[in-house]
This record gives structure tokens, sequence and C-alpha cells, in this order.
């Protein structure tokens, strides 16, 4: 099957175009509406007229696919909660707001503060809808929430602010996807805590995995061991230490903390063996496929709903139907769908980087792995088992490398050493991990089966922390842009196709693609290297000043671990600059091309005979009167 030929596929990519249509250029939501009316109409008739032959087929794929952008901009649109007429911004005051919040998701905790989504239930008497960044901060006697705990604050609703330095991550833009725009920030007790009347699922489900945790933790799992089992099967990352998330990212192994693709994948492949003798009976097939999509999403209202956990058990819900019913030439039918009905339903989806992974990788995979695959056949079982799982491996890097150096800046050189050590024993890890679990909760564990397994996941830690060390492998401050993504799949596609088909039309076309990622590299990279910028970096209590010339960043600083200044690294990435220089002083003149940049500290001294700045910086709070400096200089 000729995969870009597939009607469904292309239905799907134009949902996608008009997703981003929706996201990046709002229209009213009446107007989407009666588009998309007017469009489904169009799409009955010509439906009709297909029938009885009237018309050609081609009219009829043009306003389907019209059909299908207006579905993506409503389906955006109407999920917005800027459009509803009940959403809080249309209550705020200027000053400060009474509100009641309702936690929807607990997020990991900073230095200062513990940090959650909020749903804005109440607003100044007002009933309204719409989720805020809760930021509440740390004393002795503080209190945690759970999901569904209701508090009342009085407090200034903030928008979320703009990355203060160039290159940096853009936390405002990243929350606007989570359609979130405010954060209240208090201080602990500075609230009030309400008696919750209504639980939701999710609340449900933190509420049982709270009681997991304690009977865990009552049969003698503590620390990094609890924290990991957490992440593996009850999908919770927050209580992870930063150092050991570090050396999963590095060691390309990630994926294993975040209940996702592979996790259900596992546990899929767990139940269909486990449930295997229900095909025996008459309806057993049908029995099977009941019972395995009910425990599927049973495990994920247990592991909390999250993005990443509802889209694995979509995806893999579609294909555990195609699988029970022995239809594997209908994967891709089936990841296409699940992509169809979850963009259908939570099209902000598309803007998630762990859906985007998934999704490339899983493609990847169903496509690139089988040809990989025939390139070497093993002639024992146990070679050709690891062989396998080497080339899922290699063609999951395949579909998701982009992505990772577009996002991250980052590609693990040992990340097929991580899944050959670990991805074997994950099933297994996984099922015991379940079992523990249930025996813990009916007070029937044995102690030396709990030991062993915190013995397990130390050692898990351990494989991991020794092949994330290896720092000749991990190729780090990559800059990759969106024209290279597009560049390297139209490089990827067609190479692959002319493996597949041995057609010369498509090794033709990889050629070419590859001659237009050059031109593209050799354009950014000439680019970067004849751009000059001056740059003051914002840092509390510090000064950072940056001058770039070409590809070479100089810096001066005063007294800051330079080495760990994320914003210097992220400046470094975006501008694909190298630092050529380091100066722990910062200088009283800087000349800027043409321009000169007056610096004044504490000291207050800037009466220059003869000189008049373009530009003045005040730095470490200098007393003076800045209408004197300007009337003198």
């Amino acid at each position: 099957m000729s995969l870009l030929k597939y009607i469904p596929l292309q239905l799907v990519f134009f949902q996608i175009i008009g997703i981003l249509i929706g996201y990046y250029l709002p229209f009213s939501p009446k107007i989407i509406l009666l588009l998309l009316g007017v469009m489904i109409c169009f799409l009955g008739i010509y439906l009709y007229h297909i029938r009885n032959r009237i018309v050609q087929h081609s009219y009829f794929f043009i306003i389907a696919f019209l059909t299908f952008i207006s579905i993506g901009m409503a389906s955006i649109i109407l999920k917005d909660s800027c459009f509803q007429k009940n959403y809080y911004a249309h209550y705020l005051s200027k000053t400060e707001n009474a509100a009641i919040l309702k936690i929807d998701k607990i997020l990991k905790s900073n230095t200062y503060y513990h940090r959650y989504y909020a749903e804005v239930t109440f607003l100044n008497s007002q009933k309204t809808q719409g989720k805020v960044l809760l930021n509440i901060g740390k004393d002795s006697s503080e209190v945690q929430l759970n999901i569904d705990d209701r508090i009342y604050v009085v407090s200034s609703f903030n928008s979320v602010k703009k990355p203060l330095n160039p290159y940096q991550f853009n936390y405002k833009n990243y929350l606007a996807k989570q359609q979130i725009y405010h954060q209240v920030t208090v201080k602990n007790r500075h609230f009030l805590q309400l008696k919750s009347t209504k639980h939701t699922l999710k609340g449900w489900a933190a509420a049982i995995r709270k009681h997991i945790t304690i009977s865990l933790k009552n049969n003698g799992f503590k620390g990094d061991e609890l924290a990991i089992i957490n992440a593996l099967l009850l999908g919770q990352r927050q209580d992870i230490s930063n150092d050991i998330l570090q050396n999963y990212q590095n060691a390309g192994a990630i994926h294993i903390l975040a209940v996702s693709g592979l996790h259900i994948g596992i546990l899929l492949l767990l139940l269909t063996f486990l449930l295997k003798p229900f095909e025996k009976l008459k309806y057993g097939k049908i029995i099977e496929l009941v019972l395995i999509v009910f425990l599927l999403w049973g495990y994920a209202f247990i592991a909390g709903l999250s993005a990443s956990i509802i889209r694995a058990v979509t995806m893999f819900t579609a294909i555990s139907i195609v699988v029970v019913l022995n239809r594997t030439k209908n994967t891709y039918q089936a990841l296409i769908i699940s992509l169809f009905f979850l963009l259908l339903f939570q099209p902000y989806y598309l803007f998630d980087v762990g859906f985007q992974l998934s999704y490339s990788a899983v493609f990847f995979i169903v496509w690139i792995q089988p040809m990989l695959y025939q390139l070497w056949k093993p002639p024992l079982k146990i070679v050709a088992y690891f062989w396998q799982l080497f080339t899922v491996s290699i063609a999951a890097q395949l579909g998701v490398l982009p992505l990772s150096l577009f996002y991250f800046h980052q590609f693990p050189g040992l990340f097929f050493l991580s899944n050959l050590l670990i991805i074997p024993f994950l099933g297994v890890i996984l099922a015991i991990g379940i079992l523990i679990i249930v025996l813990s909760l009916l007070h029937l564990l044995p102690h030396f089966i709990a030991e062993i397994y915190q013995k397990i996941i130390f050692l898990l830690n351990i494989i991991v922390e020794q092949i994330g060390s290896q720092e000749s492998f991990l190729f780090q401050y990559i800059s990759f842009s969106v024209n290279a993504i597009f560049l390297y799949y139209f490089i990827v596609y067609p190479f692959f196709k002319w493996i597949e088909t041995k057609k010369h039309y498509y090794l033709k076309l990889a050629l070419v693609a590859i001659i237009g990622f050059q031109l593209n590299l050799l354009a950014e990279k000439y680019i970067s290297t004849h751009h000059q910028e001056f740059i003051i970096f914002n840092k509390p209590k510090h000064t950072l000043i940056g001058i770039k010339k070409g590809k070479e960043l100089q810096l001066y600083y005063d007294s800051i671990a330079i080495q760990k200044e994320y914003s210097i690294k992220a400046y470094l990435i975006g501008s694909r600059a190298t630092l050529s220089s380091l100066q722990n002083n910062i200088k009283s003149l800087y000349n800027i091309n043409t321009k000169k940049l007056l610096v004044i500290d504490s000291l207050g001294a800037y009466r220059v005979r003869k000189f008049s700045p373009d530009y003045i910086l005040l730095r470490t709070s200098p007393k003076v009167n800045l209408e004197r400096i300007i009337e003198t200089l």
C-alpha cells in the first residue's frame, strides 16, 4: 500500500491543516460553524450524486478535503475556552480577584513553590471555567493539595511572562497550548481550603494512586526506587530527582519513565498472551477484545488519564482490535483512525511534543522496521530477538530524530545500548511491579519479594547512570531548525520507498532532498556567521553581557557560575555561536559597531568630558539621578 495515496491519511492531513489555520488565524466560532455546516451539506450532496454516477470523483475529493479542513478549524476553535461565555478572563478585575480554584493537575515543585494546574470554578461571584497556573509558596507549615481539592484565594491574576532572554524556552507559549494564560501566586496558608463536594475521574484515580503509594511505603519502598516505581507503573514523575531524570535523558531512556506507547504496548502483549485461552470459546475473540480494551482503559484511569496515556491507550485500543481480529494489514488504518479521533476531541494534542514523538516513532516502526529486519536473518532465536529489538530502536530513532534535535538539542549515541539492556526485561519489570502493587494492597506481599524488586530498580538506575555518564557518546548543543525537520523527512521517505519498491524515481527525490538539506545548512550557517549583536542578559542581582561577532560570542560577567547558566546554553544553541572568551569583569565602556554603551555601577561615576554615549546601562543599583545623567551626557 502506498501510504501517501491512502485516502484516510490524506483526510487527516487536511484536518491537521485546519487545526493549524484555526490556531494561528482564529476566526469567529459562528463563521467556522457556518462554514462546516455548508461543507457537510455539499459533501452529502456529492455523495448522493457519486452514488448515482452524476459527477466525477475528483470534485468529491476537493469537497472532502475542504470539509476536513473545516473540521480541524472547528475542533480547535470550539475547544478554546477563550470563546466560552463563562471564561474567567471576562470577569477579571484589574486589582485582586476573589476566586475558587479546583486542583486539576499536580506539577513538579521547584525551589520556592508547589505548582498546580487549577480550574477557575468561581471568580468574583461568577461561575466560570478555564485553567490557570497556581503557585503556592513553600514554608515550614506547608499544606500540599490533591487533585479535586478546592481553595478560596484573593489574589491578582498575572499574565504568564515571555522569556526574558533570547532563545530561552518559551514557557508562556507552552502554557498557551495548554490553554493557560494566567498564573496565581499565593503564600502557603494564605488561602482557605474548602470542602470538596464532587470528585472527577482524575480525582478518584489520584486517590487510588495515593493509596497505592502509602501501601508501597508500608512495605519498605522509599527514595529513588519508590519514585521510579511511581513513574514506571503509575505515570507520576513529580518525585524523581533532577539527577536521575538527566541520567535517563542522557542514556536515551527517558521514554521508560513516562507511561506511554511503550508501556501500553507491552501491557497489550501481556494481556493478549494471558487471554489467549478465550479464543477457544465460541465468541472468544470478542470476549478477549472487550477484556483487553476494558483493562487498558482501567490501567489508564489508575495512571491518571494524562495526555500521553490517553493517546497511547487510544492508539493501542485501535491496534488491539486489528491484532485480536488477525487483520494486521490494517495497522496503518488503526493508527490513522486513532489519530483522527484524538485530534477531533483534543486538537491541542497536535502541539504536544509527546504526541508528535509517539506517532512518529510508531509510524516508523510499523513501516521501516520490517525492512531493516530483513537485512539479516540470524540463525539463532535469541540473536534474532535482540536483532529485532535493535531494528525497532533504529526505526523509532529515525522517526523521532529531527523532533528530538529540534526540541531537546541533543542526541544520545548509546540509545540502542539502553534499549537492548532494558527493553527485554521491561515487560517482566512491569508485570512483577503490577503483581507487587496488587499484593501490597491485599497485605500479602512477602518482604523478600519487595527487597528483590527494589534491588532490580536500583540496578536499573545504575545501568542508566553508567550509560548516561559516557559523555563521549552524548552529542549536545545541536541547533536544528523547522526547515531541517521537513527536509529530513523529505530525505527519509523517498529513500526507504526506493528500498521498498526499487524504483529509481524515489532515489532521485532523496538525492534532491539531500542537496536541499545541505543548502539549508549552508544558508543557516551563512546567516549566523554574518550576524552581529550585543546582548544584555536578564540575570537578577548580576550583570551578564554578550557580544556576538560572526560565530564567536564574548561574555562579560560578574561572580556567576557561568557554566551552569541555562540562558547562555540556550543562546549558543539558538544563535549557532561558539563561546570564544569569558571575562569575569564588567567594563565601563563598550563599543557596539558605531554605537557606545556606558555602564554605571554602584560607584555612580559617569562624568566624562567630550563623551556622549548612545546607551546607558545601570547595574548594582547605583544611587544616581537618571534625569541629571541624561542632561549631563
